[in-house]
């Protein structure tokens, strides 16, 4: 990518898009292109190919997405499964038809089977079941993938996909109803501390192992994947370890300062029993995560603070 080029970041109010909007602004790119969901429907197909046609980026990053943890992604279905394919498939086919250079499409490490073997590697794409709580979001993500080799195979289109693992950080969501994991701890522990509240009630059994990437690590890994890489298929991208969710529950009680019990709710689901992914491929192009975890969540829960006085 030049300095001058016009790059398109579809989701820039998000965690991820609003991490990649830094990292090229720290790289002095000076052309950004951003519309926020107001200004730009993106399940709206003749509005997503009249901005193309008007603003004619050379490259995308495909951030953009309607996103939750295991109880949005079991509560809302059809929205998960509708809302994604319609997001990804305007974009990704705007891009092909006004022939944007290339394209970086976000997925998701749920694409992967809920037994794959651990950790789990590229290959392992399609070959078993679906973990069922977030099955819908899932099955949009793989088309995204999918979508962007049959361009690739039909057309030339340069349109890679990028897998990251369980993601936190700056712009993170931390509404209890529908966000992730780590941003649900972090909020749950904070206002126990600020309550005066005696426990905490983590759901699940606390056994199943979770790996975790600080989003500005995954921002570089965007990049220097847009800048390196071209190939089809799925890339992962992560850190390479991971931590029960007992481990982290500590973890993330010790960084905000709660004294009381953690209780774990066994009556909730677990989700997949392990997720972590082989980040070989990526490190053996020159990438690897630099932030260690418990700096990261110290560096999450100092930007939920930020967050919470606005």
């Amino acid at each position: 990518m030049k300095k001058e080029d016009r790059i398109y970041i579809a989701g820039h109010n998000g965690m991820v898009g609003s991490s990649i909007v830094r990292k090229l602004e720290q790289e002095g790119f000076t052309n950004l292109i951003t519309r926020s969901s107001k200004e730009l429907n993106l399940i709206n197909q003749a509005d997503v190919q009249a901005f193309f046609e008007e603003n004619k980026p050379d490259y995308v990053f495909l951030a953009a997405a309607k996103v939750g943890g295991i109880q949005a992604n079991n509560t809302y279905k059809g929205d998960f499964l509708y809302d994604n394919l319609m997001i990804q498939t305007n974009v990704i086919h705007a891009a092909h038809a006004h022939h944007v250079k290339k394209l970086l499409f976000l997925g998701s490490s749920c694409i992967y089977p809920k037994f794959a073997h651990q950790p789990i590697s590229e290959d392992s794409l399609l070959t078993g079941t679906l973990e069922p709580t977030n099955e819908p979001y899932a099955i949009a993500k793989i088309a995204g993938i999918k979508l962007c080799d049959a361009f690739r195979d039909q057309y030339g289109s340069n349109f890679i996909s990028a897998m990251p693992t369980n993601l936190y950080g700056p712009n993170d969501n931390y509404d209890l109803s529908n966000s992730h994991v780590l941003p649900a701890m972090i909020r749950k522990f904070h206002e126990a501390k600020n309550n005066g509240v005696g426990e905490v009630v983590v759901w699940g059994t606390g056994t199943p192992m979770r790996e975790f990437l600080y989003v500005d690590d995954l921002a570089e890994a965007c990049y220097f994947l847009m800048e390196n890489y071209n190939e089809p298929g799925a890339i992962n991208v992560g850190t390479g370890s991971d931590i029960t969710i007992a481990d982290l529950a500590h973890l993330v009680r010790k960084i905000v300062g709660f004294e009381g019990e953690i209780v774990f709710d066994t009556s909730k689901p677990d989700g997949t029993p392990k997720k972590q992914l082989d980040v070989s491929r990526i490190n053996q192009l020159g990438w690897k995560a630099t932030t260690e975890l418990e700096a990261g969540i110290r560096k999450a829960y100092s930007s939920f603070l930020d967050q919470e006085k606005k």
